[in-house]
């Protein structure tokens, strides 16, 4: 049997390999080609040292001048003794460079564009080589723009089905993509993605969660919630998607799936404008509810632009609240 290992570089680089049931860590990446760093392979001098942040694995036999019994306990590992048990997460404390790894690089066509308002582009694309694209939910890409040799940041907001992926991006008025994917793009144009990337993807979920969406900062949640979907949980769920315009608001179909599809998940639209006719108005912060943050013990998720996280930030402060983790993610469009 084997197990997949993600190996998350300190650079936001991500590498999937796989290692046998038997196999070592060290030795499963260095056959693949990543040269982790390794010195005595025998768990004595600490040179290996990682963190597992999620997954069931073994260690073999090692010294407590490489690892010591509360390091072990707060998830450390020698990659040159970890066995892994299932699929893992491991974070590398050094650039993916000096492990000699790159981003992967993939090609595919366009099989769907979409405008889903005046804010929003819905795009998937699909190709045989994506069947062996591997992220974590939350996660992004580089996305290249057609006859251009820049590229734009997005993350995925579906999983991988068929050889496919999803996008939700944001419309900027003169942007690069923007204008390729309104004016020019057709199905079977060829586009070319490198990654993933991001420290901004799901966790092991052991406690309620609180999801925070800002316009196309939905794109991740949905991504996440395809897989929470599939393997259920047993902790509540809620996600607050904030919008600027009633237009704005987009996938709640998609939305309103994933509820009657996880048994605790909720959630929350909420339209920012003045104008808005919608039941629900304000800013996310104000729509966040003492019952959402269980006392401190949940996790949150954090995606929007600078300001919306900030605010969200600044609420939390402000009301004295420590969660047990927040993991947030900025973004900016670029014009």
């Amino acid at each position: 049997m084997h197990h997949q290992i993600a190996l998350q570089f300190e650079d936001g680089v991500t590498r999937f390999i796989e290692a046998a049931a038997n196999e070592t860590v060290a030795d499963a990446a260095y056959r693949q080609g990543v040269n982790v760093p390794l010195d005595c392979r025998d768990g004595a001098c600490g040179t290996c040292k990682c963190f597992a942040e999620a997954g069931r694995y073994e260690m073999g036999d090692y010294i407590e001048d490489a690892l010591s019994e509360d390091e072990a306990a707060q998830g450390f590992v020698l990659t040159c003794q970890m066995r892994a048990q299932s699929n893992c997460v491991v974070r590398v404390p050094a650039s993916s460079a000096v492990c000699r790894t790159q981003q992967a690089s993939f090609d595919a066509a366009i099989s769907n564009v979409r405008q889903l308002s005046p804010s929003t582009i819905s795009l998937s694309i699909k190709g045989e080589a994506l069947n062996k694209l591997a992220f974590l939910p939350g996660q992004y890409v580089n996305l290249q723009v057609p006859g251009s040799s820049q590229t734009r940041a997005y993350s995925f907001s579906s999983l991988p089905r068929d050889g496919e992926v999803s996008f939700l991006i944001r419309n900027v008025p003169g942007g690069l993509m923007s204008s390729f994917l309104t004016s020019l793009a057709k199905e079977g144009d060829q586009m070319t993605l490198t990654g993933p990337l991001g420290s901004f993807y799901l966790r092991e979920i052991k406690r309620p969660l609180l999801l925070l969406a800002g316009g196309t900062g939905l794109a991740p949640f949905t991504a996440m919630l395809e897989k929470i979907a599939a393997e259920g949980s047993e902790h509540p769920l809620h996600l607050i998607y904030g919008v600027t315009h009633d237009a704005d608001l987009v996938e709640m179909e998609k939305l309103q799936d994933f509820a009657a599809r996880i048994p605790n998940f909720s959630f929350t639209a909420c339209v920012a404008s003045d104008q808005s006719s919608y039941p629900k108005k304000g800013y996310v912060t104000q729509h966040i509810e003492p019952a959402h943050l269980h006392d401190g013990e949940v996790d949150i998720y954090l995606c929007g632009p600078p300001p919306m996280v900030e605010a969200v930030s600044q609420f939390i402060r402000e009301r004295g609240i420590q969660p047990a983790n927040f993991y947030y993610e900025k973004f900016a469009a670029s014009a």
